[in-house]
């Protein structure tokens, strides 16, 4: 899931790229509104669950202040590859009895602590992602930009 991650990463953002600034800032009544703000949005919820699972710093702010973290396309396009090296260098090295056990957190969405496995948690930062990325892919499909296919096994690390 880290690849195909960093994979449909690269699909939007290189798509987004062909677009102007305007474009990707536009309100497309998303929950997130624009482009712009939906990538930012996925770049810090996968730092706040890398920071939950590894125990380093956490991004400021919440999830109301997570769309605006970025005020540029090109410090928003270096924050989301830094953080895909993160997650794939973190994927590489988890084990199975990573997977294992419980996990206990704050929650600012549901506004107490919550306990749940450690495996829900981690396929939660991933199913999170791609959730939104489907959102952009919409966005960027209106705004007449042409993401990759999103099809796990179209994903080109498989040919290798």
């Amino acid at each position: 899931m880290a690849q195909y991650t960093q994979w449909q990463n690269n699909s939007l953002y290189t798509a987004a790229g062909t677009i102007n600034d305007e474009a990707r800032r536009l309100d497309r009544g998303a929950f997130f509104n624009s482009i712009h703000e939906t990538l930012a949005h996925i770049v810090w919820a996968d730092q706040i669950w890398l920071s939950r699972f590894e125990g380093c710093d956490a991004p400021e702010g919440g999830i109301n202040e997570s769309a605006s973290r970025f005020e540029s396309w090109d410090d928003l396009t270096a924050a989301r590859l830094d953080m895909d090296q993160l997650i794939l260098a973190w994927a590489d090295k988890l084990t199975p009895d990573a997977l294992t056990g419980d996990m206990t957190w704050f929650s600012g969405a549901a506004g107490k602590e919550i306990t749940r496995p450690r495996w829900l948690l981690i396929q939660q930062m991933f199913n999170h992602g791609t959730h939104h990325r489907g959102q952009v892919h919409a966005m960027l499909t209106a705004a007449g930009a042409k993401p990759e296919d999103t099809d796990v096994p179209f994903m080109p690390s498989l040919d290798a």
